[in-house]
């Protein structure tokens, strides 16, 4: 016979008798569980709901001329949106079509950008001059 089952053939152990815990005690120990799940949704379930409506409102918003990245890596500037799908211009006569929940993150808008100067393009004008020893 298993040492572990003899408590059970013994049944529970002779006493006073127990009481039944009041209405406070029984909040009290299920508080843990409360507090656990409300830990989950603060941290976990808010979260993803916020990020999912942020994804959906990205992609009902993508139009002609947008630059994106797909989730498989493509690059691309879109050429047309259709119901459930995109057109995605790769190259100069290169065009994808792809769904529109394959769209991973625009890149940028399709509005005119402002040209900037290059920092590149600025050379320091220093006298010094560099040796090589």
């Amino acid at each position: 016979m298993n040492l572990f089952s003899l408590p059970l053939l013994f049944g529970a152990p002779q006493g006073a008798g127990a009481q039944p815990a009041s209405g406070m005690e029984q909040i009290i120990s299920f508080a843990p569980f409360i507090v656990i799940i409300a830990i989950f949704y603060f941290l976990i379930i808010r979260p993803q709901n916020k990020k999912q409506k942020e994804t959906q409102r990205m992609l009902s918003d993508l139009k002609k001329g947008d630059k994106v990245i797909t989730v498989g890596g493509v690059h691309g500037t879109i050429a047309s949106v259709r119901d459930g799908s995109v057109v995605l211009k790769v190259d100069d006569n290169v065009k994808i079509e792809f769904t529109r929940s394959a769209v991973a993150s625009v890149v940028s808008a399709s509005r005119e950008e402002k040209p900037e100067a290059r920092i590149e393009d600025k050379k320091p004008e220093t006298g010094e001059t560099s040796t090589e020893s």
